[in-house]
Order: structure tokens, then sequence, then C-alpha cells
């Protein structure tokens, strides 16, 4: 024991007659406490030992010795012989050749491709999404596979490449789920882990493959310079994981997998008496995950599910409702309750996603600059949980400008100065645990603030009856402005094609009781306003004429359409086709200043410019009526049963 204290900076004493004691500071003595019980309570599950054992054989390049593995791992030599011939199968079939000899020691031999493979497939099934993503703290203790595999991928290097695909995700990241988006970042960072150990792929055997754009512009991004036959495996890996054959068309090897989700999800809607057919994230979600999970089934990969245990207890009758029709469905192939058990949370987010709220939850998403996944994170929360309408992405600096009014709920990456109920804090890739506390986070404090918000208004005041008084005046207003609307084909005339030329008989076709005896004044504002700048819609051959005039009665509408260009500045490069005049008086009230603002909004809809291009009068007001109609209904909360 002396030199195993010592080392420990802790002195024995052993005194004659009187006995033996330690001497060492407080701190010295903790610190050995702790190493003693960390040491005696680490003992690995069979499985656990053979994924380090498998770890330990692909990190190094030589020869390890049995005794080595077995003082590793606090077992004896043969307990790791056993281990490695359940192993070796699971090897072979990864293109790689286990070496056993007498004195010699074990190790893999085998293609640097093939074990750059095995590594990536190692991280693929053992990792979470919380390991992946998380703060990378020390996991040696809580969790040595995790901490393992993290440093075989490079953590460092996963971090890096994230925030340079974030760079370089625009043309690209769409098209992956967040599962393919993972795994192409751990197969990149395997492979430049490996490459920065001194694991290349020889000169000789480069993948055949020219080097792809994304490859090039990501190496700029992250500075780095890579050999030829590097480069032709990185890019060949970018062509298989970011632009999958799968992402562009179906291929006939798809169709007896989507058959079979479709067979399934009718299946289970029989039984629990509801409608699942028209949640296509639910089919999406399915045919994505059932393929390569039957398939590493097939191939004898254990599949994990530490939350099978949970998912029974809140999915019970579910549970049982999937296991049953896969059994039916899947006849080829035993598969077990851990896998049944992902594919029943498939089926429970689409139950969570059925529950509606009383109105759409406006979130404001706040990440760190560069954190890719944030991206992701939208896209996953839009599938799961529709009812939220993410209003934009912002850095803390920025979102704490915005005025409250505009969002009910913040979503953050990380943690904020703020209390708990003002934002909950989700891991960016949104995991279904999360998705459950983001949906009792809503429920049990977001809905009930805005609730109480609204109680407060109608407290103040805003009853049913006042709700209908709004609904009148702002029909009234729609009605008034509708009722006055009037579409002008005309013809222009030679010698007569500018705006200035037009306006007079263009504002004399509006008459009583709106401008008749004023029109000269408003002619010049109006042609004062335009000569601030170009009022054409961009892309289009749409003008906006506005202006708002104390000789102007009441607000006013009018579309004027001409058979050839009208000039609207004097070197007549800017012009218009169609012209639409919108007028208004100086003190205008706020409700119809709203409905005004808000026709000004719908010219950036394609369809309203089609029909006021295209269109009669009639099929201009129904269409601008309906979008009124809709505004109207939001503004006030209009909920029809």
């Amino acid at each position: 024991m002396e030199p195993l204290l010592a080392a420990n900076g802790i002195l024995l004493h052993k005194i004659a007659g009187l006995g033996i004691r330690v001497e060492a500071s407080d701190d010295a003595l903790e610190r050995f406490k702790q190493s003693f019980d960390r040491s005696d309570s680490l003992e690995y599950s069979a499985e656990e030992r053979k994924i380090l054992i498998f770890c330990s054989l692909l990190e190094h390049e030589e020869p390890v010795k049995l005794f080595s593995l077995a003082h590793e791992l606090r077992v004896t030599m043969p307990t790791i012989s056993h281990d490695l011939d359940e192993l070796e199968e699971s090897i072979v079939k990864q293109g790689l050749t286990l070496v056993r000899r007498r004195g010699y020691g074990v190790e893999i031999i085998g293609p640097e491709e093939a074990k750059r493979h095995a590594v990536s497939l190692l991280a693929i099934n053992h990792l979470d999404d919380s390991d992946l993503f998380g703060q990378f703290t020390d996991l040696a203790v809580s969790n040595p596979i995790a901490a393992q595999l993290l440093d075989m991928i490079g953590k460092e290097n996963f971090k890096k490449l994230e925030q340079a695909l974030w760079e370089l995700s625009d043309d690209w990241s769409n098209t992956l789920s967040e599962s393919d988006y993972t795994r192409l970042l751990i197969k990149l960072s395997v492979a430049l882990t490996r490459i920065e150990h001194g694991n290349v792929i020889p000169a000789g055997r480069s993948i055949r493959c020219e080097v792809i754009p994304l490859l090039q512009s990501l190496l700029d991004v992250l500075n780095i310079e890579l050999p030829i036959q590097e480069q032709a495996y990185l890019s060949h890996l970018l062509d298989q994981e970011a632009f999958p054959e799968s992402s562009l068309l179906i291929h006939h090897d798809d169709m007896p997998t989507i058959e079979g989700v479709k067979l399934l999800i009718r299946r289970v809607e029989a039984q629990l008496h509801m409608s699942l057919t028209h949640d296509h994230s639910l089919e999406e979600g399915l045919i994505q995950h059932i393929k390569p999970a039957f398939q590493r089934i097939k191939d004898g990969i254990a599949i994990r599910n530490p939350m099978l245990a949970q998912i029974k207890k809140d999915y019970g009758v579910l549970f049982s409702i999937v296991r049953n029709g896969v059994k039916e469905i899947y006849q080829t192939i035993k598969v077990p309750d851990e896998e049944i058990g992902y594919i029943v949370m498939h089926f429970g987010a689409s139950l969570e996603r059925l529950k509606p709220y009383p109105r759409k939850v406006r979130a404001v998403l706040v990440c760190t600059s560069g954190i890719g996944s944030s991206k992701l994170l939208a896209v996953k929360i839009a599938k799961e949980l529709p009812q939220i309408e993410l209003i934009g992405h912002y850095s803390w600096f920025e979102a704490r400008r915005l005025p409250p009014s505009r969002y009910d709920l913040i979503i953050s990456t990380v943690d904020l100065p703020l209390e708990p109920d003002h934002y909950i804090k989700l891991s960016p890739m949104l995991s279904p645990e999360e998705s459950k506390k983001l949906r009792t986070y809503i429920e049990d404090t977001t809905l009930k603030k805005i609730s109480s918000a609204a109680n407060e208004t109608d407290a103040s005041g805003q009853s049913p009856l006042d709700r209908l008084h709004l609904v009148q005046l702002y029909s009234g207003i729609v009605l008034r402005l509708l009722d006055g609307f009037r579409v002008h084909d005309l013809s222009l005339p030679q010698g007569q094609a500018h705006l200035e030329q037009q306006l007079p008989s263009m504002l004399s076709l509006i008459g009583e009781p709106y401008i008749d005896t004023h029109l000269a004044k408003i002619n010049e504002q109006l042609l004062a306003r335009e000569r601030q700048g170009s009022v054409v819609i961009p892309d289009t051959e749409l003008a906006l004429l506005h202006t708002r005039s104390e000789w102007i009665e009441a607000p006013l509408l009018a579309l004027y359409r001409y058979d050839r260009p009208l000039q609207l500045s004097e070197d007549g490069e800017v012009q218009a086709l169609q012209v639409l005049m919108m007028l208004g008086p100086l003190k205008l009230d706020t409700y119809s200043l709203e409905l005004l603002s808000e026709i000004s909004a719908m010219l950036l809809l394609p369809e309203l410019l089609t029909v006021l291009e295209h269109g009669n009068t009639a099929s201009i007001k129904l269409f601008i009526s309906k979008k009124l109609e809709h505004y109207i209904k939001t503004k006030l909360d209009w909920r029809e049963s």
C-alpha cells in the first residue's frame, strides 16, 4: 500500500508499539477517496466491453496485448478472448480482419475506408444527440463509451464541421433529415480526425470521384488542405450523404417500404379510430426510419432504446397496436421491442400534432451565432408542432429588443438571463422527450399567460358585443371601399404616354363624391409623391399611386390598365401597364388605415398581381374581400366552431 499512498500525496507512518497512521491534507485524502470509489464502481457489461475492445483495436495501428485489454477492463484474459470470439463476425462483416496470435497480440487490419466506416457506425449506434451536440463535458466517469467514441470522431472537429456546414447550408441542407445531417457530420468528422492522426488513404487506392464544389467550399471555410485521394474520398462521402438519390425521386427499391408504411398507418388509425393519413410528417418519418432500421436488424446489429420503459408507460395501448401491426405486415423479420418503441414514437408524435391549440403560438428562436442545428431545430419544430409559428431566428442581443407583443414564447438553445416562465431551453436536435417537454411548457405556461392576458382585455371592456361592434366597423370600411372600386381599361394616345399627361383624366374618372372639386390639387400631390421615388412593384408591370389629402372625402381604390406602357419617369426607364390608385383622407381613422395598409401588403402576393392584370371588377373584389375577411378574423381572434 505504501507506494500507492505516496503516489497520491499520502504518507504512511508505522510506529512500533503505537500502530499505523496516514498523514495528508484533507484535499489529498478526498481526491484519493474519490479515485478509489470510481475504480470500485467501474464495471462493464459484456456488450459495453465488446464496444470498448472494438474501439481500442480501431484506434491502435499496432497489436494490443490481451493482458492490456484485460487490465484496462478489469476482467480476466479468458473473458477478453470470449468477447473477441463474439466480436469477430461483426468485424468481418465490415470488411475487416481480426488477427490474433500468441505472443503477438490482437489487431484489426483492413482498408482505411472500412475502418472509418466502422468507427462511424459505432458512433451512430451508441452516441445520443445530447452527447454529440452537448457541451462536451468530461464523460470519462459517467459514460466511458461515449467519451471514447467522442474522442475517436474528434469532438472539436465535429463542432468545427457543424459551424462550417451551417455557413454552406442554403443550397443543400433542406433535403436532409435530422438523422441524415447528424450521420454526415459524424462521417466527415471521423475522416478528418483519422487524417490528423496519420491514418490516410494510400495514394494508389484513391476513390474514383471528382472533387465536388461543396467539398472545396467546406475546405476553404475550414482552412485546411488535403491530398487528392482524401479529397476524392470526402467528395464521394458528400455525394452519398448530402445529395442522396432518394431525395430526388423514389427508387423502385423503396416501394415495398412505402407500401408497408401505408399499410401500418391504416391499421393503426383503424384501431385508434383516428385519421392519420393526412399527417405527411408521419409517413415521411416512418419511411426514412424503417428501411435503415430494419436493415440493421437483418445485419444483426443490436438495437438500443433507453426510453423503452417510458414509451411503454406513456403509450401502452399504442405500443400493443403498433407491435401487432408490425408483426402482421413484416412477417419475414423479427422486430424487437426496442425498435417497436422507436416506431411508436413516430405515431405518438403524430397524435401530439393532432392536438389543437386555441390559436397559433408565436415563437422566437434564439441561438448562438454559427450553430447549424438551429435551422434544423426550426424544421423539427415545424414538423412536430405546426401550431407554433416561428417568427424569426435571433441572437439574444437582437431578441431582447423585440417588443413582447410580437411573440408569445422564446425558444433558446442556450441559457438566457430570464425567469424560467419566460423561455424554454432545448437542445439543437429536438429529441422526442424535448418535443413533449415543449408541448407541456406551452400548455402549462404559455397558453395560460395568453389566456390571462385575454381575460384582462375582456375585463377592461372587450366583451363579445364589443367584438361584434368591431366586426361591423371593419366590415363597413371594406364594403364602402369595394363598392367604390372600379377597373378602367384605357388606350394610351400617341404622344400622351407620360403619367403627368394621363393623371388628370385618371382622376376625372373617379368623380363625385370623392375628389370632384379638387382634382388639380390632388393631381399635384400624387405627382409630388411619385417624384420621391418609383412605386412600381418589383418584377411586375404594376405601379401603386397613393396619397392622403384634406381634399379627399373617403378611402378610394381604383385600377387603370393600359394597352401599352405608361411612362412614370422623365427618361422613360420606369414604366407600368397597370396602375393601382389608393387615396385616403388626411385624417384617417386607425381601422381604415389598417385595412389600406393590408391591401398594400397584398401586392406582394402573386395571386393578386395575376387577378389585377387579367381579372374583371367582380373577381378582383372577391379576392380582396376574402383576404380582408381572413385578416379581420385573425385580428379579432375570431374562432368558428
